[in-house]
């Protein structure tokens, strides 16, 4: 008899649709579709820092242009040979592109099944593809979502979105803030599932 999938909870669900939001806004300028519903998002003010940052995301987005964001996305995020931000795990962790993290990553990537799209030229330790690869993960309830997170986002994602949040266009500065505080709140939540998992032994 075959064991039915674990359900996706709402919370879980969340999570996902904020991880593939984040990953849309880094790979490419919004839409005016999408900056009309980022504009309309009603925001419940608990006090907390995410529920600022959205409210953040949410006025930028209501004053913002697509057309202007185009070429702010491509002056931080992409650039002639680099923009303002460099949004790849090597860079932030070994101080050049194409480095160890990204060895790494590719060897846990393989270990869980995930192959490169061949459509998308941006190494596999760019900020969106981390992001897209924790969707998928939390979509499945995979018990490897703590794990990848805290080896391959966990060290280094917060000071990319830092980073973010610092330049001169209001959209991707309030993007950074959101995209920090989510990091955070990883953090806390699977820490703890981390620190339980069972250990695994890989061979060289």
């Amino acid at each position: 008899m075959t064991q039915a999938a674990p359900t996706l909870s709402e919370a879980d669900a969340l999570r996902a649709d904020i991880y593939r939001l984040i990953a849309a806004l880094l790979r490419e300028a919004p839409t005016e579709e999408l900056l009309g519903w980022l504009a309309s998002l009603d925001i419940e003010q608990d006090g907390s820092r995410l529920a600022e940052c959205w409210h953040g995301l949410s006025q930028a987005a209501n004053s913002a242009d697509a057309a202007g964001l185009k070429r702010a996305h491509f002056g931080h995020l992409v650039g002639v040979i680099q923009g303002d931000v460099v949004p790849y795990a090597s860079w932030y962790r070994n101080g050049e592109l194409m480095e160890a993290a990204l060895v790494e990553l590719r060897r846990d990537l393989g270990a869980l099944g995930f192959e490169r799209n061949e459509h998308i030229r941006d190494p596999e330790d760019h900020l969106a593809a981390l992001c897209e690869v924790m969707a998928m993960l939390v979509d499945m309830t995979s018990a490897d979502q703590a794990h990848f997170f805290m080896h391959h986002l966990a060290p280094w994602a917060s000071d990319c979105f830092d980073d973010l949040g610092q330049v001169d266009t209001a959209f991707y500065a309030a993007l950074g803030q959101l995209g920090s505080a989510f990091m955070t709140s990883e953090e806390d939540r699977l820490a703890i599932e981390a620190s339980h998992a069972p250990v695994t032994i890989m061979e060289p």
